[in-house]
């Protein structure tokens, strides 16, 4: 049997982040994943899974070496973010505000593992369990793993990083705090007629938000096609007859309930799944961490869920760096510095999200008001895009 200093169950975005850090460490490192990430080839299509990066996550991927790997790949800077209910009613942010070169980048999930892989792989100190899932552990100073294959190791920690169903969370009795939200989510990449773009925006509607998130273009033997990530919130029966739709028809509903930023556009592909929160009661028991989606979901309003998830990573590195041993007293140091951030994020996008998803009259009047008010913060405004993009 294997032993390990660490080991990593989940090896998708967050999870790779974490086994690099350790490794960078000089810890004998294990990840356990069931699928390796498909290699990347600019013609293929663009994922419907894609996440908003912000610039302090992009500085954790460059101090893990994988940043390079990602932007050679495919990824679509923005610089400007636009909210509103009414059209009149705005709050505008751009990254001149800042002083920066963009705000962030939207990237495909997968281009992103994809990317940590590639840096992951270089390291001796890492061990791939792939294609492997988690059976069983059992507990201990030093926890025995028993993997679905058969095969069985050891490690000092495990740490789960398996997503928002972790099984290291269930096996380590560790419950959550979750409520359904009663809305389902409908991911929709688009074709679109206006030339890329550099901004993201967000509309709000009684029904919940229309997003629009630029993508990459595509590139072809036709040339750059420019491409859209769109997000509809609505409910789950009004989500499962969209999903049913040809694209022809999609096309016409999106036209019909985006606003006229959008443009016109061509449906290339569609995904949903339901909004669901939830936030594991501790972050650690019997020698397990957990990190990302297993500790914590978050609504997906300002496309936040990953950059907490590297945020968690930054953490729990910072506290074990040069520590030998990983003690509970370190875990609970990392559960002290994070809880709090997570719980504040969590808060705040359902705040924001249960106060304009509603039709009452002279609450429409008064949010909208805040958002002509937060257009002429100054100094708020550009503290609060600070703190949403993890700036300090």
């Amino acid at each position: 049997m294997s032993k390990f200093d660490v080991a990593v169950i989940g090896g998708g975005m967050v999870g790779a982040a974490i086994a690099i850090g350790f490794a960078k460490q000089g810890r004998q490192v294990a990840v356990v994943e069931g699928a390796a990430p498909k290699s990347f080839s600019p013609e293929q299509p663009l994922d419907i899974r894609v996440s908003a990066i912000s610039e302090h996550s992009v500085s954790i991927l460059e101090q893990l070496g994988a940043w390079d790997a990602i932007k050679q790949m495919r990824v679509c800077p923005y610089r400007r973010l636009e909210t509103w209910e009414h059209p009149e009613c705005r709050t505008r942010f751009h990254a001149d505000s800042l002083e920066m070169d963009q705000l962030g980048f939207i990237i495909e999930n997968r281009l992103i593992q994809l990317g940590l892989w590639q840096q992951l792989e270089q390291y001796q100190n890492i061990t791939l369990y792939c294609p492997d899932r988690l059976d069983d552990i059992e507990f201990g100073d030093t926890n025995r793993i028993k993997l679905a294959s058969g095969t069985e190791l050891s490690a000092d920690l495990t740490v789960g990083a398996d997503g928002a169903n972790s099984k290291v969370r269930q096996l380590a009795g560790i419950g959550v705090t979750a409520w359904d939200y009663r809305q389902h989510c409908m991911l929709i990449n688009v074709e679109t007629q206006l030339p890329q773009q550099d901004i993201t925006w967000q509309q709000f509607t009684p029904s919940g938000p229309r997003s629009f998130l630029p993508l990459a273009s595509l590139k072809s033997e036709r040339g750059e096609t420019p491409q859209g990530s769109l997000v509809w919130y609505d409910s789950p029966s009004r989500i499962k007859r969209l999903a049913a739709m040809s694209p022809a028809k999609l096309r016409e509903e999106v036209l019909a309930h985006f606003p006229q930023e959008l443009g016109d556009i061509k449906v290339l592909q569609s995904g949903s799944f339901p909004l669901t929160r939830r936030h594991a009661q501790c972050y650690s028991s019997d020698r397990c961490v957990l990190v990302g989606d297993s500790a914590h979901t978050i609504n997906p309003l300002a496309g936040q869920g990953v950059n907490l998830g590297f945020k968690d990573v930054e953490v729990l590195l910072e506290v074990t760096q040069g520590k030998g041993a990983l003690s509970d007293e370190l875990l609970r140091l990392y559960e002290r510095k994070r809880r709090p951030d997570n719980l504040l994020m969590q808060s705040g996008m359902d705040f924001f999200y249960k106060s304009f998803s509603n039709d009452i009259t002279p609450l429409k009047l008064v949010r909208n008001a805040a958002l002509k008010i937060a257009e002429n913060t100054g100094p708020l405004k550009a503290q609060v895009l600070r703190y949403a993009l993890g700036l300090k």
